[in-house]
């Protein structure tokens, strides 16, 4: 699947516009995985076939280095700090508007396949006192309309087919998921779990054709071929390269340890660093990657789900080439968050350092508009908050700024000037549901994190602890941690202006619209109120 002239035909029609979107987003992919951001033996020639005729956003950062929160912010285009959903457990208010809510006020859905972390806020809907109604519905599901959900955490419920698909191909028992698809086999037929990394170098019991990353592309490409020639716009979500770390023949031993890039850790990381770092140092995943046999084990395993990951989009790809969609669809490709596979001894994700916070982002507008910017490397800086701002440009669909605080990047991939653009990337962590706020001995609303990334420094704000300070000029690998340092002491000052900046530009009133200001300023007398009278 590496021909990189698939679809180019379509680029010389005349009329191009879009009609569709397709946003595709992977689960904890780090941009340094893919062949078109640098990485030197892992190929993923599809993905870079969109690279070639669309943008790649080299400074891509999430709001979160955490499924739940970062995924809300790309369906909301707010801040964690905005939409108050600060980890996976927390619900999505019911105030806050998303990606489906904006369409369906100009007739169109957002459909989903694949996964969204949407946890609703069931409280706040039984203190509406909402009927079980299309828009209570649409509230449960975070604004989508679901054609496929599957999260992927756990065996599929009755939001997914795919428990069904297994047992209707032979997958026989009551939970085939964890007895096929997370399951391994070894060479003497000795079945073993997935869960234990251990067993990451055994081939998934599922076979390819029916692993999650295989039916999720299936279940695309089957909502868009139903859709003929109506417009849509369809989320494609994803669950892999995300844990459990097992990958079904042949790409769970397509890789070895010697086509790793090298771990970004040093000894010294471990000698009296922030006490944050040092907590989450002590979480189980993190011990466990600190091992050399777990990252030699997993990460060859982790880039082979990447590779399955590409090849299904090479499926997809040629669907949309033949259905002509490539004409008229806008396609995002991103990532909800990083993995740190070992790097600053390290396992999972979340903390602010490159390989959770920074994602990769590819746009591919089909619009005459966008032929001059084919093929380029942006480096201004994006923000998972740009997505839905992109979406709703793209669409013509107006009257939310008052709401949305990230950007539309389509000025961006039309003509490379998008005017006073942002000069840094915002990232927050509230660890309070983690093991490292026993360790430091933190109540629950102390928890609390702000990263601001900049040409470059990176520094972070934690409640109630040291600040950390990195110069990525000097330092790209954040091997040494400035935030104690004296003579950086004005660097930190500068930072904190920039924090202090974004914390202003944050967008609490939500409820009117900014041309419903303005109709109202002054306009007092026109009601037959009079202040102020001598």
């Amino acid at each position: 699947m590496k021909n990189t002239d698939r679809g180019s035909e379509h680029l010389s029609k005349p009329e191009r516009r879009i009609r569709n979107v397709l946003y595709i987003m992977s689960d904890q992919l780090r941009a340094d995985h893919l062949s078109c951001y640098g990485h030197p033996r892992l190929e993923t020639p599809n993905i870079d076939w969109l690279a070639s005729r669309g943008v790649l956003f080299d400074r891509a950062y999430v709001t979160s280095g955490v499924c739940g929160p970062s995924r809300m912010s790309s369906y909301t285009g707010r801040y964690m700090s905005s939409h108050g959903a600060t980890w996976n457990h927390v619900p999505l208010s019911v105030s806050e508007l998303t990606m489906g809510d904006y369409l369906c006020g100009s007739g169109l859905k957002a459909a989903l396949v694949g996964k969204t972390h949407v946890k609703p806020d069931l409280s706040g809907l039984d203190r509406l006192k909402m009927e079980n109604d299309d828009s209570y519905t649409r509230l449960i599901k975070g604004g989508f309309s679901e054609v496929d959900r599957y999260d992927g955490h756990a065996p599929p419920g009755a939001e997914s087919g795919y428990g069904g698909y297994l047992r209707a191909h032979g997958y026989a028992g009551d939970d085939p998921w964890n007895d096929y698809v997370v399951s391994g086999e070894r060479p003497d037929g000795e079945v073993v779990s997935g869960w234990s990394m251990r067993n990451a170098k055994y081939p998934a019991r599922v076979a390819e054709a029916h692993s999650e990353t295989a039916y999720t592309t299936d279940q695309a490409i089957h909502y868009i071929q139903q859709q003929g020639d109506a417009p849509w716009v369809l989320h494609l979500s994803y669950i892999k390269p995300h844990w459990p770390f097992i990958a079904p023949a042949p790409y769970h031993d397509m890789y070895g340890i010697e086509d790793c890039t090298p771990l970004i850790r040093a000894d010294h990381e471990r000698d009296n660093p922030h006490p944050v770092v040092a907590a989450y140092q002590q979480h189980r995943e993190s011990l466990a990657f600190a091992r050399d046999e777990v990252v030699e084990t997993v990460r060859p395993v982790y880039m082979g789900l990447i590779k399955q990951l590409d090849d299904h989009l090479g499926r997809l790809w040629e669907e949309l080439k033949r259905l002509g969609r490539l004409d008229d669809t806008l396609i995002i490709f991103t990532s909800d968050h990083g993995d740190y596979m070992g790097d600053h001894w390290l396992g999972e994700k979340e903390l602010f350092f490159e390989q959770s916070v920074r994602v990769p982002y590819i746009v591919y507008d089909p619009s005459g508009e966008a032929d001059a910017t084919r093929g380029t490397v942006e480096k201004r800086f994006t923000e998972c908050v740009d997505t839905l701002p992109t979406i709703l440009d793209a669409l013509g669909i107006g009257g939310y700024d008052h709401r949305i605080e990230g950007k539309s990047v389509l000025p961006l991939v039309r003509n490379g000037d998008a005017g006073d653009w942002r000069t840094f990337a915002v990232s927050e962590l509230d660890y309070a549901y983690r093991g490292a706020r026993h360790t430091l001995a933190r109540k629950p609303d102390e928890c609390r994190g702000w990263m601001i990334r900049t040409e470059r420094w990176k520094y972070i704000e934690w409640s109630g602890l040291p600040c950390q300070l990195y110069d990525l000029e000097n330092d790209p690998n954040e091997f040494h941690d400035l935030g104690s340092s004296p003579e950086h002491a004005g660097v930190q000052d500068e930072m904190k202006a920039h924090l202090f900046e974004w914390l202003k530009s944050l967008k609490s009133r939500t409820t009117v619209s900014y041309q419903q200001v303005e109709d109202k300023t002054d306009n007092d007398s026109k009601f037959g109120v009079h202040i102020g009278i001598w």
